[in-house]
This record gives structure tokens, sequence and C-alpha cells, in this order.
């Protein structure tokens, strides 16, 4: 097992280094093209959404969290923001809580898509931890069989 931990304030600037890492974390792990490019898109939307629903333009830190475990990527990316009050009305494929700043309500359909495994934690004014896994060499045992 491996791990990485890392702390980076919420700016959105820092997005393309927090995906960037994680993919680079996970590249023992010889993803495919597509592999790589499902996991810097969820954790993409996943920062995205620590950054301007957690915080809503206010300080504050994003924590990830990786681990590799045989063909296994497991990704923890955390707030300590305003937390979510519905995580069921969250998950909805198109809610936003800013549907006046063209926000599409697809981050958390999108995370669920992309990776094998996917789950959400929240509690108000405490912050928003989600979870996800994703398993590598899929296709590459289908086609090798």
């Amino acid at each position: 097992m491996n791990e990485m931990i890392l702390k980076f304030p919420a700016r959105s600037e820092n997005e393309i280094f927090a995906r960037n890492a994680v993919a680079a974390f996970s590249l023992p792990l010889e993803p495919t093209l597509a592999e790589l490019s499902d996991v810097k898109t969820a954790v993409s939307e996943a920062v995205t959404n620590c950054i301007v629903h957690g915080y809503r333009e206010k300080e504050g830190w994003v924590t990830i969290r990786c681990r590799v475990e045989e063909d296994t990527l497991t990704v923890e990316i955390a707030d300590e923001g305003s937390g979510i009050p519905d995580i069921g009305r969250a998950l909805e494929p198109f809610y936003t809580t800013l549907p006046g700043e063209e926000r599409s309500g697809m981050g958390f359909t999108i995370m669920q898509t992309f990776m094998t495994g996917f789950s959400v934690e929240s509690a108000e004014n405490v912050g928003t931890k989600v979870t996800m896994s994703k398993k590598f060499g899929v296709g590459k045992a289908r086609n090798a069989g």
C-alpha cells in the first residue's frame, strides 16, 4: 500500500495542481489514458465543489488523501466548509445551489460515472468529504480474455 496527503488553499488555481498530483500518484498502477482522464475529471469536480460550494468565496483548505492498494486508487477530498444540508438532493443530476452562476449541477453525477466507487459524507458548518475509488485494468482484463 502507498499513501499521499495534500493540503492546499481552496483557490481555483490549485484545481489543476490537485488533478495532476493525483494522476501522477496513480501512475504506478499503469492506467490507460482513458482511466487517467476519468480520475483527473473526477478530482477536478470534487476540488471545484470544495472551492465553489464549500467555502463560497471564503478562505479555507482542501485536503486530498490518496491510497493505492493492489489495482485500486482511493481518493478522499475534503473541506471544512459550509457542508451539504441535503445530500440526497445534492446527488440529483442538474441540482445546483448556485443556479445564477452557470453551474450545471452535474459534479456528483460526473464523479459517480467516472469512478468505480463513490460516497459523500457531510455535516452543515463542519464540511464535506467525497470518497472515490477507481479500479484500474478493467479494460485490460476484458481484452485479455
